[in-house]
């Protein structure tokens, strides 16, 4: 292990993690906040003392750079932001316990959207914000956005162990010839939508600052909603555009490069697109005829609405509401439970399995039932007409298999420390494991996880690290060999 290397990355995060405090205390300071000017100024003050300690520690940087330290890089660079970020909230006041805003912060930056928050309304504006602009931030990765501002020189190798380790989803490329510009073409494309959705939200009149943390949560798909009720006091207009831009930041962004290259048969024919396309259809016509038949709602075009809002915003793992779905049939939210595990495409700011795991975990399965038929012929598995390697099919087996691990064993241990009904735990570490935010029951959309236990809320952020991460770099950490000196 590299551990200058590893200190040079970590002093990145907490320059960055100051510069983002920086807005936050400029909206307290306008407000007269006082707790949470003390928050900022402080945790801003400790981010930067950190950057100057482990860029001393860093100077004279030199040697190889392997693929473990990407992975360690990325899981370490999370924690550690995911620990200052928390900063504000304990000094200000308004989460006493650390673990809580532990919890909040990780909720945040991995755009997960469970919150311990009882009324979020009483706020101070600035921390509202950082909820929100921790979504932003975490939806494409923060590491993406530092290859974007910091050139990759001879280390072009190392930034692609980086990209691949904090992007979602089986197989991650290049979209161009270098790393730095690959980043920046993904990031200036987050960025332009983010303020289409902004715009479309001033539109509905919409004020400025409401708007601006909506975009911040739609965008990463995050789903801290700015008042108690999530998204369901505003008009159906805002919803109905929330809606349409969850689905959107569910597309993998690489569909919308290859748009500006005007490559639209590649973009039409994409399966994972396609698959993503086709599930988020059926499910919403699926649950709309479900809750309009069981009398819900009055007419169907209401139906139609919270259903596709609800669909877009699970599948997507942004987690807003518009309605208690808690309340509504089991048929409905069974489909809703399958989309947590779902999610969306790969390349996307979503979280859960992704639709291209889906895709070739039954491509593979197919070909598995076709080879005990025919064992004498030799099957590839392909995706968009190519080949897909044989080592991406194995990692996409591996990853389910530390997937299923990982969720019922967390069942068992928060069940442990909680004796919730099966609904309440099993959906809380579903809902954080996918990112996703609210879950059924006693953490159903209008509820909330502070009334868990202290170990739980720790078990409940190692899976929001976990699914945001992809599991195997936070894995990583508790492999000996890995912290090896090289």
């Amino acid at each position: 292990m590299n551990y200058k290397m590893m200190c040079r990355f970590l002093a990145l995060i907490c320059l960055a993690e100051t510069v983002f405090f920086l807005p936050a205390l400029g909206i307290s300071i306008y407000d007269g906040s006082r707790g949470a000017i003390l928050g900022f100024a402080i945790s801003a003050t400790v981010s930067l003392a950190l950057y100057i300690v482990f860029k001393l520690i860093a100077r004279r940087t030199r040697g190889v750079l392997y693929a473990k330290e990407g992975f360690v890089c990325v899981a370490s660079s999370w924690i550690l932001m995911s620990a200052i970020g928390a900063l504000p909230f304990v000094i200000s006041g308004e989460i006493p316990n650390y673990v809580d805003a532990l919890f909040e912060t990780v909720s945040g930056f991995t755009t997960t959207g469970s919150s311990i928050f009882t009324d979020v309304e009483v706020l101070p504006r600035g921390l509202i914000y950082w909820r929100s602009f921790t979504h932003w931030v975490g939806g494409l990765g923060i590491l993406v956005f530092l290859l974007m501002m910091v050139p990759g020189g001879k280390n072009e190798g190392f930034t692609m162990h980086l990209f691949r380790a904090e992007s979602p989803g089986p197989e991650v490329g290049k979209l161009v010839p270098k790393m730095r510009q690959t980043a920046t073409v993904l990031y200036m494309t987050y960025i332009v939508l983010t303020v289409l959705n902004f715009t479309f939200l001033i539109l509905g009149d919409m004020n400025t600052f409401e708007a601006l943390c909506t975009a911040f949560g739609t965008a990463g798909t995050g789903g801290f909603g700015i008042k108690n009720d999530s998204m369901a006091s505003y008009s159906p207009y805002i919803q109905n555009v929330t809606t349409v831009f969850l689905i959107l930041f569910g597309v993998n962004f690489s569909c919308y490069y290859l748009l500006i290259l005007r490559q639209f048969k590649s973009v039409f024919c994409d399966e994972e697109l396609r698959l993503y396309l086709g599930i988020v259809t059926a499910a919403i016509a699926m649950i709309a005829i479900n809750v309009f038949a069981t009398g819900f709602y009055g007419t169907f075009g209401e139906s139609l609405r919270h259903a596709a809002f609800q669909v877009a915003s699970i599948i997507s793992t942004a987690g807003f509401s518009t309605t208690d779905f808690d309340l509504w049939p089991m048929f409905s939210k069974s489909i809703l439970a399958i989309l947590m595990i779902t999610g969306a495409c790969a390349g996307s700011t979503c979280g859960g399995m992704k639709c291209a795991r889906v895709l070739l975990l039954f491509k593979n399965l197919r070909r598995n039932i076709h080879n005990l038929l025919h064992p004498q012929q030799v099957q590839v598995v392909r995706v968009n007409g190519r080949a897909v390697d044989e080592k991406v099919i194995a990692n996409t087996n591996g990853y389910l298999a530390a997937y299923v691990i990982i969720l019922f064993v967390s069942f068992v241990a928060i069940s442990l420390f909680d004796n919730n009904s099966i609904g309440t735990n099993f959906s809380a570490v579903l809902t954080c494991f996918n990112n996703v935010g609210p879950g059924f029951e006693a953490v159903g959309p209008m509820a909330n996880f502070a009334h868990l236990s202290i170990p739980s809320k720790l078990i409940l952020t190692f899976d929001m690290l976990a699914g945001r991460l992809e599991i195997f770099p936070l894995l990583l950490l508790f492999s000996g060999s890995v912290w090896k000196k090289a």
